[in-house]
């Protein structure tokens, strides 16, 4: 059995292998060779474990996650995971990799396709709203996929955000880094907007002007209570795309705006129907677009495959 940390992980695949096997893992979804429940949430507070399994052809995966909303004051990740991955063969574990870089990345890659599908190619300002783990992937994967000059960073925690743009400046030193003097000025100057946050209220401003003709990657809301984006951009958005359609079940961000009755069940689209030439191009010409992601197993296991596989090829890990 094979034991797979971050460094591991990062040494095993590039960002355009994670990409193109988030792409993938979109695209299997849509053929349906895969078995995967919806994961199971236990709350105890604001605290959640959730158990994510999924079988594939190749391979069983099963992610234990748990999400420390509380962690961020003492200077802690809120995200804790260990991924498990199994023969479908025999059903022995062939690797226990490090579930919180896995998730960091295949996160990280699945805000990259959604820029890739639902955004203009030639897009050059961006925008990230909460800077934890996310929003440092986030911006590296956004980077990866589009020529962008400019990002600007907002967290309420001005801390982290002086250190994200310190460790972005390193990490991409050709494009301007710097903090928003605002969320006004934030959506001003941006063309694609990502929220990366925990909150269970929106956190862009319910401003027509401010969200209109911009594209939106949604990716911190999990759970019914939680929303980070407001009512406005729901009746801009013709376009709606997730990664899996247990979102509208999931995520507050699609689950209330439907309730309401904000957008009709026929606007939300699985990202990867658009993927596999089933749906029409959103287009980008004055489009106000929205991808929400929720995450799902099936992408952790197809990633936790590719890394496993690569690391074999390259010597990487320790034997257990």
């Amino acid at each position: 059995m094979l034991y797979l940390s971050k460094e591991n992980i990062r040494q095993a695949v590039s960002k355009k292998e994670l990409l193109d096997e988030v792409e993938q893992a979109l695209c299997l979804q849509e053929v349906g060779r895969f078995t995967m429940p919806q994961r199971m949430h236990l709350d105890s507070g604001e605290n959640t474990l959730l158990l994510m399994p999924c079988l594939t052809e190749r391979f069983y995966g099963t992610k234990l996650v748990t999400v420390f909303p509380g962690n961020i004051n003492q200077n802690l990740p809120t995200v804790a995971a260990v991924m498990l991955l199994n023969s479908a063969d025999t059903g022995e574990t062939l690797a226990i990799l490090d579930g919180q870089e896995l998730t960091a990345l295949r996160t990280g890659a699945m805000g990259g396709v959604g820029i890739r599908h639902t955004c203009p190619p030639d897009t050059e300002r961006l925008g990230i709203v909460g800077t934890g783990v996310q929003g440092l992937n986030q911006a590296l994967f956004a980077a990866s996929v589009r020529p962008l000059k400019e990002i600007q960073l907002l967290s309420r925690n001005t801390k982290n955000v002086a250190t994200l743009v310190e460790k972005l400046a390193v990490e991409l030193p050709e494009i301007r880094i710097r903090a928003a003097a605002s969320i006004e000025s934030l959506l001003e100057s941006s063309q694609v907007i990502i929220t990366a946050t925990n909150s269970s209220v929106p956190v862009l401003p319910n401003n027509e002007e401010l969200l209109n003709g911009r594209h939106f990657i949604g990716i911190g809301s999990y759970k019914p209570i939680m929303r980070e984006l407001p009512e406005t951009l729901f009746h801009l958005a013709k376009h709606i795309f997730v990664d899996t359609e247990y979102a509208i079940e999931e995520s507050g961000d699609l689950a209330l705006p439907l309730s309401e009755g904000w957008i009709s069940r026929e606007q939300v689209s699985p990202l990867g129907k658009l993927l596999m030439g089933q749906q029409n191009d959103p287009g980008f010409p004055g489009e106000t677009t929205i991808f929400k992601s929720v995450g799902m197993a099936l992408l952790d296991v197809c990633v936790a495959e590719l890394i496993y596989k690569n690391s074999i090829e390259q010597g990487l890990g320790k034997q257990l």
